[in-house]
C-alpha cells in the first residue's frame, strides 16, 4: 500500500532523473579556462548527447559553469548570476583555480575559494581540465542529481548569513537586496 510519503519518493525520483539529463549550463568564463567549454560541446566530444546543453540567459540555466578565476569584481557579478537562477541549480567550479587561485593564488584581489562564497556541487580539478575531465565533471554532477545530493541550493539558502559574512569581507562596495527566501 502506498501512502503519500511512499508517493513523494517516487515523484522525486522520476523528477531527479529527468533533471540530470536535461542540463542547462551558463558557462561564466573568466579565464583561460573557457576555451575548454567549445570544444567539449562540439562534435568530438558531443556533451549534448549527455543532456548538457548551453543556455543564453541565468532564468534559463540550471548549472553555472565558474571556469577560471575569479576576482572580487567578478565574484560580485557571478554571484549576482547565481541568485537569478531558478531553483533547482548547481554549480560546477572549473579549474584549479575556482579551487585554490590556482597560479594567482598569492594575488590581493583573487578569490582563492570558491566554496566560501557560493556552494559548490563538483570541482573539476586540473590547469586546465581537458574536454574529457569536463565530461566526467558533468557526469558526477548528474550522478548527485539523481541521487538527489546536489542541494547547493538548498545549503546556500540555508547558509545565507554564513555566504553572505564571506561574501561582504571581499566585496566593499555591497549595494545587493537581502533575501529573505
Amino acid at each position: 500500500m502506498y501512502n503519500d510519503k511512499n508517493k513523494q519518493k517516487i515523484v522525486d525520483i522520476i523528477k531527479n532523473a529527468a533533471r540530470k539529463h536535461s542540463l542547462w549550463v551558463l558557462a561564466y568564463g573568466t579565464g583561460c579556462g573557457a576555451i575548454e567549454v567549445p570544444a567539449t560541446m562540439t562534435s568530438r566530444y558531443d556533451a549534448e548527447r549527455l543532456g548538457v546543453r548551453g543556455a543564453a540567459t541565468p532564468r534559463q540555466a540550471d548549472v553555472l559553469l565558474i571556469t577560471g578565476y575569479l576576482t572580487v569584481k567578478t565574484l560580485k557579478r557571478v554571484i549576482r548570476v547565481y541568485e537569478q537562477m531558478q531553483d533547482p541549480k548547481y554549480v560546477i567550479g572549473f579549474g584549479s583555480c575556482t579551487i585554490n587561485g590556482g597560479m594567482y593564488f598569492d594575488s590581493y584581489n583573487t578569490i582563492n575559494q570558491l566554496d566560501l562564497y557560493l556552494p559548490v556541487d563538483v570541482y573539476i580539478s586540473g590547469c586546465m581540465p581537458r574536454p574529457e575531465a569536463v565530461l566526467e565533471g558533468f557526469g558526477k554532477l548528474q550522478e548527485l542529481i539523481g541521487k538527489g545530493v546536489a542541494n547547493g541550493a538548498r545549503q546556500y539558502k540555508d547558509n545565507l548569513d554564513y555566504y553572505r559574512e564571506n561574501q561582504k569581507k571581499v566585496i566593499k562596495n555591497w549595494d545587493f537586496q537581502d533575501y529573505n527566501w
